[in-house]
């Protein structure tokens, strides 16, 4: 089992304070102080550095996290599945997906997956890119599915697929000419997907691979909500960015229409991920095979 002086580290390394941290163990602040040294004389290297009055992880300290910040998360999840298994209860699955990722493409699946598999008990949480990896990183959540960008080497990651970025317009928007590519739409107005949405930085990082921001369209509009995003496009308010999947009801029913630009092609994958070095139980091994398995990742219409 995790040693205890682990598990002072990680609660250290959370509220970056000895002091909260000890109040959440229910120890005392020298306690805390003695289990950091000896894990500092165990790997040989100093974990926290305390400058300007702020206690901040060293490099040595941010590579201890990851990797035992794995281990208690691989702990957790085998404790449940063992005691599920020995008392015949439900087995926690804690899942967080982006909202595209989740309503539009993997809802469908693992609503399938689940029907087959009633010893799961599923909490599911929805948020942008950052807030989803953020969790897992807690370990409030045992594996995320997200389209937007993160930093590949710090995860275990696996694709479910590819899936095709388009621009949208109103069904009836009148272009003063045929756009090909990003550079002729910088005209219209942008409406936007909020910070840390998957979606608003794959645009960002396309629009950088053009030399662009979203500062050259003629205006701009954030919103939160894809559906509100939805009914101020169908309206005409402006153009937007988002997967193909996410409005194909609406294109098929003529509110939206997808702005073609055949210079300026764009995709980007759809991610399984769980946090690198993590074993594999079978229970997510299964759930990622399910998703993927004869192409079930298909575009739902939710």
């Amino acid at each position: 089992m995790l040693d205890f002086r682990v598990k002072t580290f990680l609660t250290v390394c959370k509220t970056l304070n000895y002091t909260r941290a000890a109040e959440e163990l229910s120890l005392t602040q020298p306690a805390v102080t003695q289990h950091i040294a000896y894990l500092e004389r165990s790997f040989g290297a100093k974990l926290f550095t305390y400058q300007h009055r702020k206690l901040t992880l060293t490099k040595a300290g941010e590579v201890a996290y990851r990797g035992l910040a794995t281990i208690a998360h691989e702990q957790d999840i085998l404790s449940s599945e063992v005691s599920a298994t020995a008392h015949k209860s439900a087995i926690p699955l804690r899942i967080a997906m982006t909202k595209t990722a989740g309503t539009y493409l993997v809802a469908a699946p693992l609503a399938r997956y689940l029907r087959e598999h009633p010893e799961l008990a599923v909490t599911v949480y929805s948020g942008g890119t950052a807030e989803a990896l953020a969790m897992l990183d807690a370990g409030k959540v045992d594996c995320v599915f997200a389209e937007g960008f993160f930093d590949k080497s710090a995860y275990r990651w696996q694709s479910l697929g590819t899936q095709r970025f388009v621009g949208i317009c109103a069904g009836d928007h009148m272009f003063a000419k045929p756009p090909r590519k990003l550079e002729d739409l910088l005209d219209e107005t942008l409406i936007l997907r909020e910070p840390g949405s998957g979606s608003r930085d794959i645009l960002v990082h396309t629009l950088a691979d053009c030399n662009l921001t979203t500062k050259a369209f003629a205006n701009m509009c954030v919103v939160e909500s894809l559906d509100v995003l939805k009914v101020f496009v169908a309206e005409d308010l402006g153009i937007s960015f988002v997967y193909q999947a996410a409005v194909e009801r609406e294109c098929a029913e003529g509110s939206l229409r997808v702005i073609e630009l055949p210079d300026s092609p764009m995709s980007h994958d759809i991610c399984f991920i769980q946090l690198k070095g993590a074993l594999g139980h079978d229970t997510l091994n299964n759930l990622f095979d399910a998703i993927c398995d004869k192409g079930s990742l298909q575009m739902s219409h939710a």
